[in-house]
């Protein structure tokens, strides 16, 4: 099924020069895994900890799409820069985990939180299933409709819409239930593929 994953490309291509460059200052894919994931906790904990103050939300469509940068540069710098690594393998899935975590579970400070951990614990599955992949045999699998790029884009909204008073109250106890849904139509959708061999 579609998803913004298929933008990866593009979007590649724009921060090449930029990962070219790390790679010639001598900064590792690892480091920049790492840095994704500091970013990620930290912001989780700084917008949890002040979300009564709603501008601070404005913080995570910021940090989504810097970490989806980051994400897509430590990439290249394993693949491009003979940077691939076992420890990168897993500190890439581990870091991907974690960040989800501290970013989605922040908005159980204005949320209900069992959506939002609901939403959460469906994510980990959704990332669970893409790396089943590789141990079946068909490669990480990364099908849609809502990946990780699906989900920082809807997280992103929905922390813009807070933070500029126009989210409507009403529909907040359905929004992450329906996430966690589309979530696991998503890991349904990668076992499939797995067991296809697509």
């Amino acid at each position: 099924m579609p998803t913004l994953y298929a933008l990866k490309p593009a979007f590649q291509a724009r921060l090449r020069p930029l990962a070219d460059r790390l790679a010639v200052a001598g900064v590792t894919a690892n480091q920049i895994t790492l840095l994704a994931a500091a970013l990620s906790v930290a912001t989780g904990i700084l917008v949890a900890a002040l979300a009564s103050h709603r501008a601070v939300f404005l913080l995570m469509p910021v940090v989504l799409f810097v970490r989806m940068a980051l994400n897509a540069i430590d990439g290249m710098l394993a693949r491009e820069h003979g940077q691939a690594s076992k420890l990168g393998m897993y500190l890439n899935e581990l870091c991907d985990v974690v960040s989800d975590l501290a970013l989605i579970l922040a908005f159980a400070a204005i949320f209900p939180a069992w959506g939002v951990v609901a939403f959460s614990i469906a994510a980990i599955i959704v990332e669970f299933a893409g790396v089943l992949g590789t141990a079946a045999g068909t490669g990480r699998n990364y099908a849609g409709p809502f990946g990780k790029s699906d989900r920082a884009l809807a997280l992103g909204v929905i922390a813009v819409l807070v933070a500029c008073g126009l989210w409507v109250e009403a529909i907040a106890p359905f929004v992450f239930p329906a996430m966690a849904t589309f979530s696991l139509v998503t890991a349904i959708n990668r076992i499939r593929s797995g067991l296809n061999g697509s």
